[in-house]
């Protein structure tokens, strides 16, 4: 009876903050206002958001989300790989220059940025001393990937490096005691095991990258669209509150069909770890 009791905060929170919310939502995006004012429901809203027009984000946000989440991985595995091995001199500075920017407010990070790549930024002042001219870097999808990486990189090294710190070293001794060799136990033992440290930062990657309007809005340009800005664009500027919800679950699907294929990935890798146990 305690325990019921005790679990009564916990649902009227997720009642208030999620459930009403998400309600509300689906029945924006289910409702057209006609133009004498009145409310019909409709999938109206869903058919418009598959116009090529915002197809043609939706696309794009999803490629540069896997791009950004992809480049991550191939930066951040090696640096969580290097930072879990045994104490070094570098370990605690690589760690330092991991943690100190996420110190830093978002906004103010990806702000930096502008003075970076800008025609008459830093980057630039640089290139023009070697002779090279001036380019200007910004409102670009290279700008926006990389302000994705710069802001999430720390997401995908974080687990990952978890992973391989708590791995069993008894079982890469025995692998190697068996004749494997460096690039035998790696790819059969080491990268196997790693895998629900590379679920887990794919997830918090993949995410934020896929539905972001700061990074966007501010290196991409106000012209610049994704479905994050789409969003925000319907809701704040346009009042179109009904397509916006229908935006934001399409999106929402995205992201459950994109962890439900993640848990199964992770699940499979479970399985294969406890073979290898």
């Amino acid at each position: 009876m305690k325990k019921s009791l005790s679990s009564v905060p916990y649902l009227i929170w997720m009642v208030i903050f999620i459930l009403i919310p998400l309600f509300l939502i689906l029945y924006y995006s289910l409702t057209y206002k006609n133009p004498d004012g009145s409310l019909v429901f409709s999938l109206y809203n869903y058919k418009k958001a598959f116009d090529p027009l915002y197809l043609k984000i939706m696309v794009r946000s999803l490629s540069l989300a896997f791009y950004s989440t992809l480049l991550c991985f191939i930066i951040g595995y090696p640096v969580a790989f290097i930072i879990s091995k045994k104490e070094f001199a570098a370990k605690n500075t690589i760690f330092f220059l991991l943690i100190v920017p996420m110190w830093m407010n978002f906004l103010l990070r990806t702000y930096g940025w502008l003075s970076l790549l800008e025609k008459n930024g830093i980057i630039n002042i640089v290139l023009s001393f070697f002779g090279f001219e001036k380019h200007s870097f910004l409102h670009t999808d290279g700008a926006v990937m990389l302000g994705m990486v710069y802001n999430f990189l720390p997401f995908m090294i974080l687990p990952i490096h978890t992973v391989l710190k708590k791995m069993d070293q008894s079982i890469i001794e025995s692998a190697q005691d068996l004749g494997a060799n460096s690039v035998n136990v790696f790819f059969r033992i080491i990268f196997p095991l790693s895998i629900p440290g590379i679920v887990s930062g794919i997830t918090m990657v993949f995410m934020p990258s896929v539905s972001t309007f700061i990074i966007s809005a501010l290196l991409g340009g106000s012209q610049y669209l994704l479905i994050g800005n789409l969003i925000q664009t319907q809701f704040l500027t346009a009042m179109d509150w009904n397509f916006g919800s229908a935006l934001s679950i399409i999106l929402m699907i995205i992201i459950l069909l994109t962890m439900t294929l993640l848990n199964f990935v992770d699940k499979d890798a479970s399985s294969e770890g406890g073979t290898l146990l």
